[in-house]
């Protein structure tokens, strides 16, 4: 079965390996390389939620000589059984499956907790395993609401454990690249970012309470979420369009390009936020927007937007999913791994391609080989303390940004925000939007 990780390995390397084994990466090296590669020092991981994507995530990890695969956790039997099979099928070895997550967390064997469940856990459950004295490694978003996303900066400077959020992108080599491009003036001074992402996402249609599956526990699925009657129509997917579970498509996949914008222009918190946009396409279910703009101002004349149609697939400049920076001297696109520069006559000027395939609407795994960088920088902040590319203060920064137009678009209205910590201004409307109720005995507690 050793041949098994060693052929997964190459598979899932392809293309990248002589991105990062040029030093690329800030904070990498051949040494530091070599010294997390060797088993005696793996780095055991548990894994919370694996029906999808985290069913992806656990057998990319699995491929990968840094780390293993020792716990895989689902409040769905099934998703436990298909899991570890896959994982066993990598490395030979069958991880040890838990119904509960915290069962795995009370284990010494275990160093860093993964997760991929809904929303509405990562921020719970990233504490829960931080006071557990384990790491974390969160897919986006980092937190179900802005008060969320505030505790877990606390708690990483509290307890002292790395957390790395799973917007991958901050990893790539050639966004990293582009980014430093930017920084050193090749459109000049940079003042507007506009972004997008696009799909054709099918009705919902209108769930009916029905008897909860012998293989859910539908209680611990809920966890920190205040109790609802099972609907036939939300697990596995379709929470991400209702609020008291989900945060729409604008922090399932805004939060990605949103990100590569604040990086890009250099800012943290807006002055103003606004949106606009609805559930225009069916009637059913589903909550929140399936056509949503959200624009930001900054201080110091700058400016972002993010526009997302789940419902039209129409692509933006030739692509599903894309970030442009507008600059004095030209614009710069952005694409997964690759970029192009134009001047001011819309003549290209410099072109970085990565031939990589990818498939942007894949909502699994789009990317796996390119995320493994991020993987092994958050392996490397672990062994020796260098720092993640996607460390909770900048995690919680670009998050906040889609949560603040979440807020804008429920209330209806534009949002002044304190630039110095990103609060809501003289709002008492919005404000109820700025944490949520728990259920009882769930709440967060430093």
């Amino acid at each position: 079965m050793k041949n098994n990780r060693r052929d997964f390995i190459k598979k899932s390397a392809a293309g990248v390996t002589a991105l990062y084994a040029g030093g690329i990466l800030s904070g990498f090296s051949a040494r530091s390389y070599k010294r997390i590669s060797g088993a005696s020092e793996r780095i055991n991981l548990s894994f919370m939620g694996v029906n999808s994507r985290g069913n992806a995530l656990a057998k990319n990890f699995a491929g990968q000589d840094a780390c293993e695969v020792v716990h895989v956790c689902d409040v769905d039997s099934r998703a436990i059984d298909k899991c570890c099979m896959n994982v066993e099928k990598i490395t030979g070895k069958r991880p040890a499956g838990f119904g509960d997550f915290r069962k795995s967390l009370e284990s010494k064997d275990v160093d860093a907790l993964v997760i991929a469940a809904p929303d509405h856990w990562h921020a719970p459950a990233s504490l829960l395993a931080m006071q557990a004295g384990k790491h974390v490694y969160v897919e986006k978003p980092c937190s179900h609401n802005p008060w969320e996303g505030e505790m877990l900066v606390e708690a990483v400077a509290k307890y002292g454990k790395v957390l790395q959020m799973g917007n991958q992108r901050r990893s790539y080599p050639n966004v990293i690249k582009a980014m430093t491009e930017l920084k050193s003036g090749i459109i000049g001074r940079v003042y507007f970012g506009r972004s997008w992402y696009t799909n054709n996402r099918l009705s919902i249609g209108t769930g009916k309470e029905v008897a909860v599956p012998d293989w859910l526990d539908w209680n611990l699925w809920q966890g920190p979420a205040p109790r609802k009657a099972f609907k036939d129509n939300l697990v596995h997917y379709n929470w991400h369009w209702r609020w008291h579970w989900g945060t729409g498509e604008a922090l399932n996949n805004g939060t990605h390009m949103v990100d590569l914008l604040r990086w890009g222009l250099g800012v943290d918190f807006p002055i103003r936020v606004s949106s606009n946009g609805g559930r225009y396409h069916f009637k059913d279910d589903w909550e929140t927007p399936d056509t949503q703009v959200i624009n930001m101002d900054f201080p110091g004349g700058v400016s972002m937007t993010w526009e997302g149609r789940s419902c039209n697939g129409r692509y933006e400049e030739g692509l599903a999913d894309g970030a442009i920076f507008y600059g004095e001297k030209g614009s710069l696109t952005l694409c997964e791994n690759s970029y192009t520069v134009y001047n001011l006559n819309n003549e290209v000027t410099r072109e970085i391609k990565d031939d990589y395939k990818y498939d942007n609407r894949d909502r699994v795994n789009p990317t796996a080989a390119l995320d493994v960088l991020h993987f092994r920088n958050f392996f490397d902040g672990i062994k020796n303390g260098a720092k993640t590319n996607s460390d909770i203060d900048s995690a919680h920064k670009s998050v906040l940004l889609m949560q603040l137009g979440n807020i804008a678009q429920r209330v209806g209205h534009s949002l002044d925000i304190n630039p110095e910590n990103g609060h809501i201004l003289h709002d008492k409307e919005a404000m109820k939007y700025w944490s949520r109720t728990y259920e009882k005995g769930w709440e967060m507690k430093l």
